[in-house]
């Protein structure tokens, strides 16, 4: 098991190199596997990987389709975790989970395998009225934050998908390591988020460096990083990393989805053109 002072090593000498942190989901363990190959600092498994990869939308994680949290494990100790050698994995956990007894779940986390772990599904995209029913009943972000905490104090890696400077100082107080700002559902592909419905990117640089220096003002050495949004290629991360001061990107649908949607494609029409033989 690799432990969270290595990890956090191994990032900070990333970011020294001037190269920037990068982290992957992975919804199969072929993704991981090669996501590992070409470089990838992190390995996350979210339960919406597996309805990713399924064909439907990543919102498919934040409905009642299953336990988030078991199904986690089961990709990790089943499909991710046996195909991958040095990279460190890190869970995406439903802190909001009553069912679990968290600081033991956690640590059967860790014993498993995972070397961190991340709020996924998190409430913290949800807003309006839904939004106000969950904070008022106790599945609010507040028990996202107490998750994080409970694994720092175990001496997990941790990281915190943030949607505004509120959520980033409350996380960087709780302990996190990384703060992920979550910019929304993935803009692109054959099942992403419509443009009309998602922050331009000078819009996100706005937020994200709002939320970055709530986190400074409480912790100077978290790393934040970046997810989600209109962030779906390269150029997008280029322009986030050129007006901002954050360390990386975080990327599922925009890594594992969207670069083999039109690949695929185009290799099975590609076959299909192929003539019949004159001896049929």
């Amino acid at each position: 098991m690799l432990s969270k002072d290595h990890v956090v090593a191994k990032l900070r000498q990333e970011v020294a190199a001037g190269r920037p942190i990068i982290g992957t989901g992975a919804g199969t363990g072929i993704s991981a596997k090669f996501a590992e190959r070409g470089g990838a600092d992190l390995i996350l498994i979210y339960n919406s990987g597996r309805f990713r990869m399924a064909g439907h939308g990543s919102n498919a994680g934040l409905l009642a389709l299953g336990d988030a949290n078991a199904i986690v494990m089961e990709m990790g100790e089943r499909e991710v975790l046996p195909v991958v050698r040095d990279t460190p994995v890190i869970a995406g956990v439903n802190g909001t989970d009553p069912t679990r007894l968290m600081p033991q779940f956690l640590d059967s986390l860790h014993r498993s395998g995972f070397a961190g772990v991340i709020n996924f599904p998190s409430h913290g995209i949800i807003d309006g009225r839904w939004r106000q029913s969950l904070e008022a009943t106790g599945f609010g972000y507040d028990r996202e934050v107490e998750m994080i905490r409970i694994a720092a104090e175990q001496g997990l890696f941790t990281m915190a998908y943030v949607f505004d400077a509120d959520e980033s100082e409350r996380m960087t107080r709780a302990g996190v390591d990384v703060v992920v700002a979550h910019m929304g559902l993935t803009v692109g592909g054959s099942i992403g988020a419509s443009p009309d419905f998602a922050r331009t990117l000078d819009d996100s640089v706005e937020l994200i460096n709002e939320i970055q220096k709530a986190a400074e003002a409480v912790r100077e050495d978290v790393m934040v990083v970046s997810h989600g949004g209109p962030l779906a290629r390269p150029e997008d991360l280029a322009h986030v990393l050129a007006h901002t001061s954050t360390v990386g990107f975080v990327g599922a649908s925009s890594i594992e989805r969207i670069p083999v949607e039109e690949p695929i494609h185009d290799t099975v029409a590609a076959f299909k053109k192929q003539p019949l033989g004159p001896s049929r």
